[in-house]
């Protein structure tokens, strides 16, 4: 299996005016042969091919006059920037054809300056060192190895982000670590006061980056409303507020990998309930504490560690009644409004906290129980994986 590791660099000023002149080449490469396509596209024409594309923007225009400065710089990033074109348009082609899962793929769109920056060298491009990264035509980088590479790379990418921070990404064939086999298995409730509530009984607080730094988002964002747009007060008040940004999704990735790496190693399996985070956010009274959890990035994580762990990892269907029916006896009790933590069965009289309950619940849709219906009453519940493409705005979804 593949996996990226990334890393912090610090260029010198030659070097990040080379790599500004990279990215800038990169995107006009792209946006010449997006342009090609979509006038091949109204005109009734094929559309052409990857090696058209690069022999008539790439080798062809470092011969004329306005794009002769294509030949400062390395001519494999702008090859792969062409073969990322050609994927997009096979990945919108796949889609529009149903053969591809998921949701609907939107044709390749133009780049612009406020685009994130990047740029993708292959093997022959660049040569890593103890503690530089050589990159051809920018010069070698000093880069800080916060873990070691556990093989050879097969490419790395250079980017910048909105907050000029520099990074290389490098892409390495691993072999999964099967961990010992464990007879432990977890059910994880996702929650807002709560981040996550296991049906062992844990309770995992969220550090909530967003919350906690609201009102210094605000102070920044507010000067950056009365700056003049493209003056130079206007980009450092910017860099102010994309920076801060940086910060608040630094912490709340670090949370999520730390806790989805501990969840993984502790239990065999693992089960997740789906959410439709994407209608969820609709709800203007929680889109703000919803967004800043990050459900959908710790669902990401948990799959890719337990895929590389050997654990298995299972998502049950949203439309369990996880909150409304006893984990005890399987009763459903009915709809409960969002404010209730507590609650106790009308049919057997067991008193349920909320968060716990459902992850019991969840526990049990995912198979995982020691009866047959996990609670040795009548009531059983089917295991469904929830479709990647299936999105709504049920209130149920926002009651669970």
């Amino acid at each position: 299996m593949k996996a990226r590791f990334k890393y912090r660099i610090y260029p010198t000023p030659g070097q990040k005016h080379r790599l500004a002149k990279l990215f800038g080449c990169v995107r006009v490469v792209w946006n010449d042969s997006l342009a090609c396509c979509q006038q091949k596209y109204t005109s009734g024409e094929k559309k052409p091919t990857n090696s058209e594309l690069q022999k008539q923007f790439i080798t062809s225009a470092k011969k004329t006059e306005y794009r002769e400065w294509l030949s400062e710089v390395s001519a494999i990033p702008l090859q792969q920037s062409l073969n990322d074109l050609n994927q997009a348009y096979q990945n919108f082609f796949s889609s529009t054809k149903g053969k591809r899962k998921g949701r609907p793929v939107k044709p390749p769109k133009f780049k612009s300056r406020k685009s994130l920056a990047t740029a993708r060298f292959t093997k022959v491009g660049f040569k890593i060192g103890q503690d530089k990264v050589y990159l051809a035509k920018i010069g070698k980088l000093k880069i800080v190895w916060s873990r070691e590479l556990p093989a050879a790379p097969s490419s790395v990418t250079v980017i910048k982000d909105s907050a000029h921070r520099y990074f290389l990404s490098f892409v390495v064939e691993i072999q999964p670590e099967i961990l010992p086999q464990t007879d432990n298995s977890v059910g994880i409730d996702l929650g807002i006061s709560t981040f996550a509530t296991l049906s062992d009984g844990t309770k995992v607080d969220a550090p909530k980056p967003l919350k906690k730094r609201i009102k210094k988002l605000r102070k920044l964002s507010k000067s950056l409303s009365h700056k003049t747009k493209g003056s130079k007060r206007y980009e450092k008040a910017r860099v102010r507020v994309a920076k801060l940004h940086a910060k608040l999704k630094d912490t709340r990735t670090d949370f999520l990998h730390k806790l989805s790496t501990e969840i993984i190693r502790e239990n065999q399996t693992v089960v997740l309930e789906d959410l439709n985070v994407s209608g969820m956010i609709r709800n203007r009274k929680l889109s703000r504490a919803i967004s800043d959890l990050g459900w959908r990035t710790f669902r990401t994580f948990l799959e890719g560690k337990a895929e590389k762990y050997g654990r298995d990892f299972r998502v049950i269907s949203r439309w369990e009644a996880t909150s409304q029916t006893c984990s005890s006896c399987g009763f459903k009790g009915g709809k409960l409004d969002l404010q209730v933590r507590e609650w106790e069965c009308l049919n057997c009289g067991a008193k349920h906290d909320r968060d716990h309950n459902a992850a019991i619940n969840i526990l049990v849709a995912g198979g995982q129980s020691e009866t047959l219906n996990g609670r040795g009453g009548k009531y059983k519940t089917n295991v469904k994986l929830a479709a990647a493409s299936e999105t709504s705005t049920h209130r149920r979804a926002m009651v669970q």
